[in-house]
């Protein structure tokens, strides 16, 4: 499955709250989600190899898997 992660949700690494999350961690949750997300969905409790918490916001469409946003704790 193609994981695709918008420029507002790389925009959101550079944040505080998301800091030591990076764009491997997030490909890595991504994939960790079964099935197809019909709707824009959150999933929560991911952690990053640095150990940050973070939840993300994923949509599954044609293309293959979006990640619209990532909340870090």
């Amino acid at each position: 499955m193609r994981i695709v992660i918008t420029e507002h949700a790389k925009k959101r690494l550079t944040d505080y709250r998301q800091t030591k999350v990076e764009v491997e961690d997030i490909l890595l949750a991504a994939k960790k989600i079964p099935g197809k997300i019909q709707t824009a969905t959150r999933f929560r409790g991911f952690r990053s190899k640095s150990g940050r918490f973070f939840d993300i916001v994923v949509k599954d469409t044609i293309t293959g898997r979006i990640v619209i946003t990532i909340i870090g704790k």
